[in-house]
């Protein structure tokens, strides 16, 4: 057999294996929330407010010479406020209140005694559950000055993010969404990391549609429904499409290193513009 066959054969299987992996370690809701009362839309809006004001203020007291783990106990004191509990701990047992990565940590980054420098890229996570209703929101950006010259990466997520929310309506297929996202990503000279994923929520962390992905999934013909909630995300990389697990069973890193950046909202899908829940998280701002 030759090595370039050996090589595909491999690539294929690796991305079989991701996709099997990521069914397996998230417990995926088959069912998908649908607006249909005023007080469950209320019920969506109020947790996402909890996530998307503690994504904010995570977001503007992040700074060089605190660890990640001060940064997460500040947020956990936030959601707190809100009487909001940390998704991934609820769900999962993640050992933090939020996943916090830096720099070649693409996303599930475990807060640790890691100290932030100038220049970083980080990454914040916040998904929580308050009276039965989950949201989920994301924003990665550089620590003090772009010393490490990052921004035109996070530019690219938050752009994409954007115009990705704003093609999503009732009946547009999910992989067309998919398209968008990769083809934007190559215009500006990246790569989307296939392997990780948008997904349903709103009465657990994860529900149906499980993936939505950052590609064009030909075999994906699932169409976003009129009144669902969903968390729509970026993942723009610079050199990797598939992310590891690292030992630790939680952090995840590139297949070819670099870097990532990674954004995300909360919607719930209309016939027209979408109802972005987490809008005050800033990260359009």
């Amino acid at each position: 057999m030759s090595n370039l066959v050996s090589c595909w054969l491999l690539c294929i299987f690796d991305s079989l294996w991701s996709s099997a992996k990521m069914a397996i370690d998230y417990q995926v809701n088959k069912h998908n929330m649908s607006i249909t009362k005023e007080e469950e839309l209320a019920g969506m809006q109020k947790v996402s407010e909890a996530v998307a004001h503690t994504l904010k203020e995570m977001s503007s007291y992040a700074q060089p010479g605190m660890t990640t783990k001060q940064l997460d106990e500040y947020g956990a004191k936030i959601l707190s406020t809100f009487g909001a509990k940390s998704a991934p701990f609820e769900t999962y047992g993640f050992p933090g209140w939020t996943c916090i990565s830096v720099n070649n940590e693409f996303c599930h980054g475990i807060p640790s005694g890691r100290i932030l420098k100038e220049g970083d890229l980080i990454n914040i996570d916040v998904s929580a559950e308050l009276n039965g209703f989950w949201s989920d929101n994301g924003n990665s950006f550089v620590v003090g000055k772009d010393i490490n010259q990052h921004q035109k990466l996070v530019d690219a997520s938050k752009e994409i993010l954007h115009k990705a929310i704003y093609n999503i309506k009732g009946g547009v297929r999910i992989s067309d969404i998919g398209h968008l996202i990769e083809t934007e990503a190559k215009k500006r000279g990246f790569k989307v990391i296939k392997n990780l994923t948008g997904h349903g929520i709103g009465r657990s962390l994860h529900e149906a549609p499980s993936e939505i992905a950052n590609y064009r999934d030909n075999y994906n013909k699932a169409r976003f429904r009129k009144n669902s909630v969903v968390a729509i995300e970026t993942f723009i990389s610079t050199t990797s499409s598939f992310a590891d697990t690292l030992s630790d069973g939680w952090t995840m890193v590139g297949n070819n290193g670099g870097f990532m950046a990674q954004h995300e909202h909360t919607i719930v899908v209309t016939d027209g513009q979408p109802i972005v829940l987490t809008e005050g998280n800033g990260v359009w701002n």
